[in-house]
């Protein structure tokens, strides 16, 4: 059974989920712990000869330690590259929380020491016309990872997350600062000392920006020893 699960959620789409995620993954390696992750929806596929493929789930494969087959790392794969609900819509199908709830629960029963949830967009990117995303990690208990662009707008962004993080019942259990591009955003150092102030949780690594980027590198930035506590 995986003893340790988290949630990756950003404060907004496009923020670096993915990377962070891989570059846990990679970080929880070299301290020699089995690691597995998923990514429940993914729209934005590629059609190929296998089936609908993902780029983000196919790094997340690339880095965790455990073997799995794609479609339990991506049970659900939609083709067009827009909000989940209106790709499953187009698709004739219908997301559910107690759906993605399954999936879930099926890996946490895995052996490994950490496995990794990979959300899809923010915090209330919607499952259907009842649900968002936020629903399925609420059902888990499962505390949550949450990953800041360092560009302007960041400290509203990251503050208004992790309020409804913690509204819905969640704790933080850290945030991965993410820089999105080559050049630092003005007053990058300010803006890290008051997330590092208010946010209600610890900032486990800044990310340097990368033109390729390589979460085997990446991952020498991060501190995980407080996910790995108790």
């Amino acid at each position: 059974m995986a003893g340790k699960s988290y949630f990756v959620t950003g404060t907004d789409t496009g923020v670096g989920k993915t990377l962070v995620s891989a570059a846990i993954l990679e970080a929880a390696a070299t301290l020699g712990k089995k690691t597995l992750a998923m990514k429940p929806v993914a729209s934005g596929c590629d059609d190929t000869p296998e089936g609908l493929r993902n780029e983000d789930a196919l790094i997340l494969m690339e880095s965790m330690s455990e073997p799995l087959p794609y479609d339990q790392v991506n049970p659900v794969a939609l083709l067009p590259a827009i909000a989940p609900h209106v790709a499953a819509a187009q698709a004739g199908r219908h997301l559910t929380a107690e759906r993605l709830v399954g999936f879930c629960r099926g890996l946490q029963m895995r052996p490994a020491d950490l496995l990794l949830v990979e959300g899809a967009g923010g915090w209330r990117v919607p499952l259907n016309d009842r649900e968002t995303y936020a629903a399925m990690p609420v059902a888990l208990g499962m505390p949550v990872i949450m990953v800041v662009p360092l560009k302007l707008g960041c400290i509203n962004h990251a503050l208004l997350t992790a309020e409804a993080i913690r509204r819905d019942g969640l704790s933080i259990a850290g945030w991965v600062a993410n820089r999105p591009d080559p050049t630092a955003m003005t007053c990058e150092q300010e803006t890290l000392d008051y997330l590092i102030q208010k946010l209600p949780a610890p900032c486990l690594g800044v990310l340097p920006w990368q033109e390729r980027a390589n979460p085997r590198e990446l991952a020498k930035a991060l501190d995980l020893s407080i996910l790995f506590e108790n």
